[in-house]
């Protein structure tokens, strides 16, 4: 018999921004190592093409992230946006760790009840998905989220945590970090509807 998951309805309204926030297996802070933030941040990038969706805003977290995405079309789906996210980067990992024979890989790797080995480098079930539909929300949102490094006392200020879209934003998009997602921000008919 197969534990039940955790289920989570993602809704895709048109027009609405998704929050979207998942975190590391057992909460683990496996989002320290500059190199795999890196390739994490390719795999956003990459996944946000494949899928048609917009990066408005990002934070990464020791232990978990939150991207704030934006659809292109009626027809993108979270699911395999989030899929195409985390598959490809979580055997990237994998297969680093076991190339420099690092115990890391069984601390993240349990057994199934039939007995096979599974690795894991996300917590199980979809994470979080939150929709925003006001300019308001979205902008509380995003300066929430900017703030969780300060909270934390990762940094002093937000735009001095370097895996965030934070000094985007407050650089008006001057600035742009080659190691971190391409940013879009909001287009600007989400401003129109409101």
């Amino acid at each position: 018999m197969t534990s039940p998951r955790k289920q989570i309805k993602h809704f895709h309204e048109p027009g609405d921004c998704h929050e979207l926030t998942f975190s590391c297996y057992q909460r683990k802070p496996l989002l320290t190592n500059p190199i795999w933030n890196k390739l994490l941040c390719q795999s956003i990038d990459q996944a946000l093409v494949r899928h048609h969706f917009r990066l408005i805003a990002f934070v990464i977290m020791p232990e978990h992230l939150h991207l704030f995405v934006y659809p292109e079309s009626n027809e993108c789906k979270i699911d395999r946006l989030l899929a195409a996210i985390k598959r490809p980067f979580s055997y990237r990992i994998k297969e680093l760790l076991i190339q420099k024979n690092n115990d890391l890989v069984l601390e993240l790797t349990s057994k199934k009840n039939s007995g096979k080995s599974v690795f894991h480098f996300w917590q199980k079930g979809p994470g979080y998905d939150r929709n925003l539909s006001t300019k308001q929300a979205v902008e509380n949102a995003i300066n929430y989220i900017h703030l969780n490094p300060v909270k934390r006392k990762l940094s002093n200020d937000s735009s001095s945590w370097k895996w965030s879209s934070a000094r985007w934003y407050e650089s008006d998009g001057k600035v742009v970090d080659p190691d971190l997602p391409q940013i879009h921000g909001l287009p600007w008919e989400f401003f129109e509807v409101q």
